[in-house]
């Protein structure tokens, strides 16, 4: 079935999955034990089911657990690599672009942002290999480009999944924006963006858990568009609130 939907927002069980404090405080716990877990060699498959079971978590709330557990290495490799957004002054930069534009569509239409152990923002949208612009999608990438402008990178490259259907429509929509606005901004289609993220020499911005610990620089840029621009946004924190 294709999926007509016009919004990024939040699922309809949302509310009743994520929505209450006791909720809240069970998925925060179930967190920090499948970060423990991860950490002492377990597969997270393995180790997400034990978890799971022991809440009694629902497929969309394991997700959710998965998104934000990380074992104790990589969380302190992850810290070790982020560099401050004021950083990407002068440098060159990398855009996981489905990533950062999916995220920040959920973000604005009030749909569900998770808050991990790495600070990265994650959302629980899933695209299967088809990606269909929302009505947030403009102004998402204008709110992208927008601080982006303020921050100054010399050079800013947009990376986009060729697999991803649609995914030439969303280059044209970036470019003709960045035309409009008059930024210079280089958009590419590949078949393998995370590898080049991971293996490049720009600071890169992705909240990818893969492409996080296998890259050199990273920015938690996401984090500082939502935190400074999207106030209404639904973010709920599975890590820090648990203190």
């Amino acid at each position: 079935m294709p999926d007509k939907r016009k919004h990024r927002g939040k699922h309809p069980r949302d509310d009743a999955l994520f929505g209450e404090a006791r909720q809240q405080a069970a998925l925060r716990e179930a967190t920090r034990d499948l970060s423990w877990l991860l950490s002492r060699g377990y597969n997270d498959t393995s180790a997400l089911a034990l978890v799971g079971n022991r809440y009694a978590l629902r497929e969309r709330q394991r997700k959710a657990v998965l998104r934000c557990a990380a074992p104790d290495e990589a969380a302190h490799t992850r810290e070790s690599r982020r560099l401050e957004v004021g950083a990407l002054r002068g440098e060159a930069l990398a855009l996981d672009g489905f990533n950062c534009v999916i995220t920040l569509e959920a973000a604005l239409s009030g749909g569900l942002v998770l808050v991990g152990r790495d600070g990265c923002l994650r959302d629980l949208s899933s695209i299967h290999g088809t990606y269909r612009a929302v009505s947030e999608t403009p102004r998402a990438i204008e709110l992208l480009g927008e601080h982006l402008a303020a921050l100054e990178p010399r050079e800013t490259h947009w990376l986009l999944d060729r697999p991803v259907s649609n995914s030439g429509r969303l280059k044209v929509l970036l470019a003709e924006i960045a035309e409009r606005r008059g930024w210079r901004w280089n958009i590419e289609l590949d078949d393998n963006p995370d590898r080049r993220l991971a293996g490049g020499e720009a600071i890169v911005a992705s909240s990818d858990a893969w492409v996080l610990d296998s890259c050199r620089r990273w920015s938690n840029l996401l984090a500082h568009v939502v935190q400074s621009s999207v106030q209404h946004a639904w973010c709920l924190d599975l890590w820090e609130a648990k203190r």
